[in-house]
This record gives structure tokens, sequence and C-alpha cells, in this order.
């Protein structure tokens, strides 16, 4: 096409509208029932209803209206009418390519990065394809509980295949970030002048605007770079040290701006790395570096997919990337028997590093929409930030306390993934009795419906492991939903067991007013 853009070398930066791999799994989910369809402009107006009616889509009219205002933040979808109402009020100002301007451009926006990962295949005209490993996305998704390794083998199969040139871009980038990313850990970690700390956070941005696949080049640069200015440097020296990579004057100051390369693109590059469960962070989020605990998958990595062979089609490309590698799937998880002290350790750390109010402010921003900006903090998705934060509030409070969060992390403690099914969020062990803490950022009734009923369970399971302790389960979350309340008062009525259940707010107050977590038990008393 004669309007096509060309070619160019620029930054990588992954979409940022799908940082929860449950949501690429939901959005997928929507458009499962079309697969095998031609895809049309009613085919992607009927994806759009789905995805306006269970609120996984917001147009912003919705928050211009009163009534539709307190249906979105109810526990109720949106009726079809009001649906159809929205989409209506709901002009889309956008235009990609191969799309039409409005809602067929927007659909492109919402399925653009599931495409480029190989979970979904889609074309005006075309029919619609979903992957083996996009139906095990949405497969691993539906069990229940979640099942997180399943989910972290697909991003992972996805982002060591995953090649900056690809079709779907026009980008004269040409490698694979994370093989490339490993490589640089790799040459950084066998030089002793490096002191086996990893990459610099801030030398990502290196990465992401690298235009080849040459890792020995790329560990040159960030020597060099670090010869000259160490880690003390502001970001407009990393940024024009970008555009030189870029090969971009003054001019493209606009296109590639310094929020983009210093900040967006890397928050997103460390989030989406992370998922594979093959990078860790360190010192206080400042490096990244080897998860040891997969040491197997990242030699497996590092020797098959460092190089790697172009595609001139998306089909073809899809068909490579929508593949799942059988041998990541046998490669066991390395974690030790150690893992329980590991993160005790860091939850001690982090209590003791940190002031009280700091902890507060970030549980309080954790359970809202805003964002935060400590460096580690931040790229921890919410839910599983939410057990580390409350984790870290009790250990501050309760020095004696002995705390075991079940999420799963790195080997520095830092969480990937909130803590699996069948088990308690946080368990923890005192001297008089062995509590459970259960966090959850739901706020509709399906706070009551989801949680409750597992929370009673693992109570109950509890109770009989330690018979002769006292044990009770505080349950905490943003806002309670009435049906909760009653949920955990019936559970005490049918079952004699003890769920206090609290709002954020009210959590941080009776952390100030008791003096042991058994106290916890006479509050709503």
């Amino acid at each position: 096409m004669a309007n096509e853009r060309k070619k160019e070398f620029k930054p990588l930066s992954f979409s940022t509208t799908m940082r929860n791999p449950a949501r690429i799994a939901d959005f997928l989910n929507c458009i499962l029932p079309f697969e095998g369809q031609i895809l049309t402009e009613q085919i992607i107006h009927e994806v759009a209803v789905k995805l306006i009616s269970q609120k996984l889509y917001k147009p912003t009219f919705i928050g211009t209206n009163p009534r539709l205002k307190a249906i979105y933040n109810s526990d109720n979808n949106f009726s079809v009418d009001d649906t159809e109402f929205i989409i209506k009020n709901s002009p889309q100002h956008h235009k990609e390519a191969g799309f039409k301007a409005g809602w067929p451009s927007r659909f492109d926006t919402w399925y653009k990065l599931p495409m480029e990962f190989g979970f979904i295949y889609y074309a005006m005209e075309t029919p619609i394809e979903i992957s083996t490993t996009g139906h095990m996305l949405i497969d691993a998704v539906r069990e229940v509980p979640k099942n997180d390794n399943k989910i972290q083998n697909v991003f992972l199969n996805a982002l060591m295949k995953y090649q900056t040139n690809n079709p779907f871009r026009k980008n004269s980038n040409i490698n694979a970030p994370l093989p490339l990313l490993l490589n640089l850990i790799k040459l950084l970690k066998d030089d002793p002048e490096e002191g086996n700390s990893g990459v610099f956070i801030s030398e990502l941005s290196i990465i992401i605007c690298w235009p080849d696949n040459d890792a020995k080049a790329l560990y040159q640069t960030v020597k060099e770079f670090r010869k000259k200015h160490r880690f003390t440097y502001g970001d407009e020296v990393m940024y024009d040290r970008c555009m030189q990579l870029l090969n971009a004057d003054s001019t493209k100051k606009n296109r590639f701006k310094i929020n983009q390369i210093t900040g967006e693109a890397v928050d997103e590059f460390i989030r989406k790395m992370r998922i594979t469960g093959l990078i860790s962070i360190r010192g206080n989020g400042r490096f990244v570096d080897f998860n040891s605990f997969e040491a197997e998958r990242i030699e497996y990595v590092i020797r098959n997919y460092s190089v790697f062979d172009s595609f001139s089609t998306k089909k073809d490309y899809f068909k490579y990337m929508g593949s799942i590698d059988p041998h990541i799937l046998s490669i066991q998880h390395q974690g030790p028997m150690s893992m329980k002290s590991i993160k005790e350790k860091t939850i001690k750390e982090w209590a003791e590093n940190h002031n009280k109010d700091f902890i507060y402010n970030e549980l309080n921003i954790t359970c809202s929409r805003k964002e935060s900006h400590d460096p580690t903090l931040r790229i921890i998705d919410k839910p599983t930030r939410f057990e580390f934060l409350v984790s870290i509030a009790l250990k501050q409070h309760f020095k004696d306390l002995i705390i075991r969060p079940n999420y799963k992390s790195d080997d520095e403690g830092i969480p990937t993934f909130t803590a699996a099914g069948g088990m308690a969020d946080i368990e923890c062990f005192d001297k008089d009795c062995n509590p459970l803490v259960e966090v959850t950022l739901m706020q509709a009734r399906t706070q009551a419906t989801n949680e409750m009923p597992a929370i009673t369970r693992h109570l109950s399971e509890a109770i009989e492991k330690y018979p002769n302790t006292k044990v009770f389960t505080i349950f905490i979350a943003p806002t309670l939903h009435a049906d909760t309340i009653y949920m955990a008062k019936f559970s005490k009525f049918q079952y004699n067991v003890d769920i206090v259940t609290m709002n954020i707010k009210k959590f941080i107050e009776k952390l100030g007013e008791v003096v042991k977590i058994v106290d916890f038990v006479s509050v709503e008393k």
C-alpha cells in the first residue's frame, strides 16, 4: 500500500492495555465463540458488546452518565440495550492499518498484542483462529483454582520466541528480546569486573532500542556506558544514547519520547519478562538478574532461541508462536525447600527498611486506581502486591509473628503470582493462635461468591490441623460487599468458625490499636 508506513528503527513497546495475563485470557474468551468464523464488522460489534457488557472495556461515556456509572459500579452486567446505547454514544476516533476507523480499529488495539504473542490470528474477511497456546491460556485461567504454572509456561513459550521484527510490526530492529536479555545477563555475570549484579534497570532502555541480535556487541556497549557513567546519571543521558541507537535525530524527539524510552517501555518490558519466571529483581528494584530457581529453563532458552529464523508472513509467524515447545512443559520448577525462609527474610527486610506510613500508603494505592512509584512494587501485579504488602504490614506491627505467605516468588522473595488455590493467602503462627489472612481486590458480589466458600474451607481445614490452637481468618478487601459480611456470619452460625471481615481502611486503623493478632477476633464482637 502506498501510504503504509515503512520499516524504521524504533524502541520496543509492549501494549500496556494487557498487563495482566488473566485479562488477555478474558479477552480471548469473549472472541472464542466466533472461532473459525470470518471476521466481519458484525462480529467485531458482537465482541464489543461482550467486552463492554462484562465490564472488560470501559468507554469514557459510561463515566459521564450517572445511571450507567451506577451499573458499572454495581454487581450487575450491562444489558444488551444499555451496551448498544454505550456503543452508539462512544465513537472511537481511532484508525489502525487494515481496519476501518472506529470500533473495528478499537478491536485491533484489543487483540493486537495477543496476536503478536501467537494466541490468536485475525484479519478482516478472514477466519478467526485461536492457537494451541491461546487455548492453553484460556483453559489455565478457567481452571479452579487457576493454573499459574501453565500460565507462566504459555508466556515463557511466547516471549522466548518473540521477535521485534515480527511481521505484525514495521520495525527494523531484529532481535529476540528475552534471549538477548538472558545472554547479556550471562555475559555480565561471567565478567569479574561487573560484580555479578545483573542488568541495571535503566540499561534496559538500551535493549529496548538495540538494533540487532548481537549480544556481545550489546554487552560491550553496556560496559562502555558503565565505564563512562557508572550507575548515576539522568534519564537524558540514557535517552541520548538510545536515540543514537535508533539513528534518530532531534526531529524524532516528538515521536520517540523520553518518558516512553526511559519509563513506560522499561516498566512494561520488566513486567513481560517477569511473567516468564526467569527474571528476578535485585537491589531494591535497581537490577534485573536470573531467577536462580529456573537455571535449567534459562539455559534451554539461551541454547535454543538465541539464534532464530525471521518470518516474512504474518500467518507463518503466528503458526510458529502459537505452537508449544513441549520441552518447556517438561522442565520442572526448581524452587528449593528453603523458599519459605527466603520469603520470610524478604518480608522482614521490607518491614525493617520501610516505615509503616509508606506501607500503608502503598496498601491504599494497591486498593485504588492509583499507581505506585516504588521501582519494585510497581512491577508486581496488584492482586499479588496486595498479599505482599499485607504480609509486610503484619510483620511491622507483630514482630514476633511468623508470617508465611503462599504467593509464588523469585529467588529474592519478590512475589510473581498470587497464592495458589487450595491454600490460604497468608498463614501466620503466634504463641496463642495460628490465624489465616485472606485478601482480595474484588469488590462486587463476586467477592462473596468467589472468596467466602474457599475461605471457610481453608479455615475448617486449619482448625482440624491445629485442634489445640485458636485458628481464625482475617479477610481484607478495598471495600466489603454486604453479601461477604452476611456469609461470614453464616459461616460462624453454621460451622462455628471466626472470619473477621475488614476493609483496608479498617485494617490499617486496627493495626494501630491491637497488641496481639488474636485481638482482631474481638473487633466485630
